[in-house]
């Protein structure tokens, strides 16, 4: 009987669920990812463990796996495309780390603030080109291409968050594109390389990478909403970090389009300009409040979370697929 076909209970935390059905495969993945990212060079591994082995869900490579057992393939053929997708990531962070002069990554001193900004950048770039590896390692061309062309995208992301970081003309779609590139594009590459290394057809594919894509983006409006209104303690993140660094996301643009005169000036004050008080945040939260910007946030998130669970609507029924519409649900209401 394959995982696809076994059935249990899939009431509770989906993430945890799925990481228990998958447990020897992650084990065995995690393996590989904590091999590939040795090298001679001491400072290399030290950077890298400081994420790698400081907790972080895996969602990303657990989609991959998951999705590969999905379509029927038992071997051990995802593991390296797993931790590829996790170094793909990894090296995301540790240069979002330094872009943003960040301080905390996952409830402890950022990988910047402890190894400098020189060494977060490079080993960045050592596990980018790890990732690599893994992927020519595989074989397929097609992985190569779906895996390579997400991370250019993911490139192009930061380059346009840039742009609109401390933007107030910033509309809706354009923040929406920066998270289609930024986050969602490595979602869905981890999700279509299942059915591909399963031998899936392209309907199949295109199922997958869709779903990995609409998860993405309801996981990254949700994590935006979640800065301005979950427990930090939970998050392993200060509160309110997207306000101080004047990023442009799902909360203020909303606010933003039903601004009073007074209130456009705030944000003039706060985000273009970055000139903030200590009564600034409660503030902003009030003007939340007041234009139910974070309700009508999370409505966006919970619409992509509809979208991608019915990719899944033409899967025969199993405990992988039940899983995986969960975890839609979970990305959107995670620590709330």
């Amino acid at each position: 009987m394959s995982l696809a076909q076994k059935t249990i209970k899939t009431a509770g935390n989906p993430l945890e669920e799925l990481s228990a059905l998958l447990a020897v495969d992650m084990k065995a993945a995690n393996a590989l990812i904590l091999k590939q990212m040795h090298s001679d060079i001491p400072l290399i591994p030290q950077v890298a463990a400081w994420l790698i082995a400081a907790g972080g869900k895996r969602i990303r490579p657990l989609l991959t796996l998951a999705c590969a057992r999905l379509y029927g393939d038992m071997s051990g053929r995802p593991y390296g495309l797993a931790a590829a997708v996790e170094f793909i990531h990894t090296a995301t962070l540790l240069h979002d780390d330094v872009i943003d002069k960040s301080e905390e990554r996952r409830g402890r001193d950022s990988a910047n603030v402890v190894f400098g900004n020189q060494a977060s950048v490079l080993v960045g770039d050592f596990l980018f080109s790890r990732a690599f590896q893994l992927m020519v390692a595989d074989g397929s061309l097609d992985v190569l291409r779906i895996l390579s062309d997400a991370s250019a995208v993911i490139s192009e992301g930061e380059v346009m968050q840039l742009q609109t970081a401390n933007n107030i003309e910033t509309t809706m779609a354009q923040y929406e594109k920066v998270i289609s590139a930024k986050t969602a594009a490595l979602f869905a590459a981890a999700c279509e390389i299942g059915p591909v290394i399963a031998n899936a057809d392209k309907k199949a594919q295109e199922a997958m990478h869709t779903y990995g894509h609409n998860l993405g983006m309801a996981f990254q409006i949700a994590d935006d909403i979640l800065d301005y209104a979950a427990d930090g303690k939970k998050l392993g993140k200060t509160v309110g970090n997207d306000f101080r660094e004047g990023k442009m996301t799902a909360p203020i643009i909303i606010a933003l389009s039903q601004a009073t005169p007074d209130e456009k000036r705030f944000w003039n004050r706060t985000a273009a300009e970055k000139s903030q008080t200590p009564d600034d945040l409660p503030r902003a939260l009030d003007i939340f409040q007041r234009t139910d910007a974070l309700t009508r946030g999370m409505d966006m998130a919970h619409d992509y979370a509809r979208r991608a669970s019915s990719c899944l609507a033409g899967l025969p029924p199993s405990a992988l697929k039940a899983i995986l519409a969960d975890l839609a649900v979970y990305a959107v209401e995670r620590d709330r």
